[in-house]
């Protein structure tokens, strides 16, 4: 018996847009509700459930940013793609630094979003992975737990991470102690389609600094000059295979 597809948001305030990605998406095989405010949106979350959240910055009754960023401190982990016609990369940025977990510029190419929806839902939390036979990995008495998804601190506290910043820990853990440059990250965590100016790695790379941070521990994420990033601690297995 197949699977129900995936329920997407699409939350815009341009009628037009909002009609051509519903009639677009729902021909790719998702199913599609649609919202043109911020109100809509929160109403949709508590009614239904959503796999994905393709949000709009410029929203008529506040910003796209800030609705992000309140989904997150609320520790929603729904994944968000962001619509932005802003063309600063400082500015979309900003996005994925508040938890957003990809961005794309307007004008777009509805086949490109799509694409990066499917690219976003197979890493994101929603995703049912198998089982790793690798077991829970351990680092700085931090604890992951790859089946689960789920990261707990040394006071046995549960993290938050989102689809995105989860995975690109799980890449880490897996090659610890390789350095890995910005290219192969990208192309590890699927995104090897990303814009050239797509900072994104190293937006994820900071927020799981701030994430992971702990005193008592050395720095996480080392930055190598030209080459990309290194995973410094020692990473072993419950069975103890490092």
């Amino acid at each position: 018996m197949s699977t129900q597809a995936p329920q997407i948001l699409v939350a815009d305030d341009d009628s037009e847009i909002r009609k051509l990605l519903a009639r677009y998406m729902r021909e790719q095989g998702f199913r599609v509700l649609l919202a043109s405010s911020c109100m809509e949106v929160s109403e949709k979350i508590v009614l239904h459930q959503l796999d994905l959240i393709i949000l709009d910055v410029m929203l008529p009754d506040g910003s796209g940013l800030d609705l992000c960023r309140d989904l997150r401190a609320a520790r929603s982990n729904i994944p968000i793609i962001l619509l932005t016609a802003l063309q600063e990369d400082v500015d979309r940025i900003i996005g994925l630094e508040i938890g957003a977990d990809d961005y794309l510029g307007k004008p777009f190419n509805p086949r490109e979003l799509a694409a990066r929806v499917r690219a976003v839902l197979r890493r994101g939390v929603n995703a049912r992975p198998e089982p790793r036979p690798t077991g829970l990995y351990q680092f700085e008495d931090f604890v992951v737990d790859p089946s689960l998804r789920s990261v707990r601190d040394p006071q046995g506290r549960t993290i938050t991470l989102t689809g995105a910043e989860f995975d690109l820990l799980i890449i880490f853990l897996d090659r610890p102690g390789r350095v890995l440059s910005r290219e192969q990250l990208l192309d590890l965590a699927g995104r090897s389609g990303a814009d050239v100016l797509d900072r994104s790695i190293d937006v994820l790379v900071s927020r799981l600094r701030r994430k992971l941070s702990n005193d008592s521990a050395p720095q996480l994420f080392k930055a190598i000059r030209n080459g990309g990033y290194q995973f410094a601690a020692r990473v072993s297995t419950v069975d103890g295979r490092p």
